[in-house]
């Protein structure tokens, strides 16, 4: 990544129009607050896209997502002791890359328990972080993009969880916005459409571009176009076996 106290910027993919806004706007952000010297260029660049270039907004977003880190991740990161129970439920598994070097996160629907209180609530926001913090971590220098194969064979009802997707999608959107490379939709039930219904409107437009619905007789083939089949999990016909978020 690019070194934030370079004077020059060089960001494959961006524009020199681009990359002047990330200078304005990484000059407004070290003066609210200093750790922002610490952040790289290519992270500036994604809440700048996330707020369509606007330096305001995105300097606004920006900061508070400095906030929220500093008062919610503690500095050694989420412990597993608190994520206990999310663990258990053994959805969320990360392993390999797409041919554009993105880590490939899986998680599997139908594992999903729906959270039942307050603190069912707070357990699933810090997973989530756990989850996103450890993907995030293999990032590569030249794309920190993520790849997500959510897989909804045997999904139901019972598994749906509209109040814990409210708690959790303002984090994904807010703290880790533009990480969505692409999202593979597999093995969609039937009764997954009025599911998608209720879902949709709160999830992020640019996210919804780049979610891909698969036909289950076209699977492998869809994902080989994205992925090698020495990166491809097996339980899609790949060579790797899939390791639990936990296990990395």
């Amino acid at each position: 990544m690019s070194n934030p106290r370079d004077s020059d910027i060089d960001l494959p993919g961006s524009s020199q129009d681009e990359i002047q806004k990330i200078k304005i706007m990484r000059a407004s952000i070290e003066h609210e607050n200093p750790l922002a010297k610490e952040v790289d260029d290519m992270t500036l660049r994604r809440f700048l896209r996330a707020r369509d270039h606007d330096i305001p907004k995105a300097s606004t977003m920006f900061l508070n997502y400095l906030t929220w880190r500093r008062s919610f991740i503690p500095r050694d990161g989420i412990s597993k002791d608190d994520i206990r129970n999310k663990l258990a439920m053994n959805n969320i598994f990360l392993q390999g890359f797409d041919k554009l070097g993105r880590p490939i996160v899986v998680a599997i629907g139908a594992r999903n328990i729906p959270v039942k209180n307050d603190d069912d609530i707070e357990e699933l926001k810090k997973y989530i972080v756990y989850a996103m913090e450890k993907a995030c971590s293999r990032t590569q220098k030249d794309d920190d993009k993520l790849v997500l194969i959510a897989d909804l064979k045997g999904w139901g009802f019972s598994n749906l969880d509209m109040k814990g997707h409210h708690a959790i999608a303002p984090i994904v959107e807010q703290y880790y916005p533009e990480r969505m490379g692409k999202v593979f939709i597999v093995h969609a039930p039937s009764i997954f459409s009025f599911a998608w219904k209720l879902v949709q409107p709160i999830v992020d437009q640019n996210t919804k571009k780049k979610i891909v619905f698969v036909e289950t007789k076209k699977l492998k083939p869809t994902l080989l176009a994205d992925i090698d089949e020495s990166q491809l999990p097996d339980i899609y016909g790949g060579k790797l076996p899939l390791v639990p978020i936990q296990g990395i």
